[in-house]
């Protein structure tokens, strides 16, 4: 294999639209840029959710969106650049209206995730990593989400659908198609993937109490410890040799 044939495996150019220059930041946006970078003792540490809430106008991290971090925060642009190609949840091409995230770890994929993540693929006629043409629907492979004791889960747009199986996901992607209202099994009801990006910039939407907090599963063994009067053990005492005796 000569040399320019060899494709690394951690090159992600293909993952990044450098044609498409088109943007929708302000100068508002640059000024909720500096807001969020004003919250920070170290103004480089907003870069995260300074990104998220670039995609919030963008729709995905544009080559606006990065040079406007970038001259925020005095940073260089390839900087800004490591850090959205190294999380997964930055997006270099526009993600659809309605971003549906299937977890195929562990658990989830004994219980079906893989057989979820293909069925998605046929139902939306895109692969993993892709968006539909509508701009409709994108699709991603995700890792762990902390929901094992609801397995297989599925996510619309950050949020939470439990114990998903096929026939439930064609139900919920229906009701999507038809701008239906959607609950999440776990949490607020389900908006666009743009509003979703603008609360993880940290703007509050002010449905961070909607849904239950936790769900039945993940709060049975309480349930069960409380009906039999189970607590934790009690704290051993550990004595130091620089510890007073009078204190031992």
């Amino acid at each position: 294999m000569s040399g320019h044939d060899f494709v690394s495996s951690y090159d992600d150019a293909s993952g990044i639209d450098a044609a498409d220059q088109q943007t929708q930041i302000t100068e508002q946006t640059i000024e909720e840029m500096r807001t969020i970078a004003a919250r920070y003792p170290d103004p480089r540490s907003a870069l995260l959710p300074m990104l998220h809430l670039a995609q919030s106008v963008d729709g995905r991290i544009s080559d606006a969106g990065v040079k406007a971090c970038a001259d925020v925060l005095g940073i260089p642009t390839a900087q800004v650049n490591g850090v959205v190609t190294f999380y997964t949840m930055y997006k270099r091409r526009p993600a659809g209206k309605h971003h549906i995230g299937v977890c195929t770890t562990a658990i989830c994929a004994v219980l079906g995730g893989d057989i979820l993540l293909d069925h998605m693929e046929k139902r939306l006629g895109i692969h993993e990593g892709e968006t539909t043409p509508d701009g409709e629907f994108s699709l991603e492979r995700i890792e762990c989400n902390a929901g094992c004791d609801f397995a297989p889960i599925m996510m619309v747009n950050w949020e939470f659908m439990d114990n998903m199986t096929p026939d439930k996901a064609d139900e919920l992607i229906d009701k999507l198609s038809a701008g239906e209202q959607v609950q999440s099994t776990r949490g607020a009801t389900v908006v666009e993937w743009k509003q979703a990006e603008r609360v993880l910039a940290g703007f509050d939407d002010g449905r961070a109490d909607e849904g239950p907090s936790a769900g039945e599963a993940s709060l049975l063994g309480l349930k069960i410890a409380r009906e039999h009067g189970w607590t934790a053990p009690a704290e051993p005492h550990i004595t130091s040799r620089d510890e007073p005796e009078e204190q031992k």
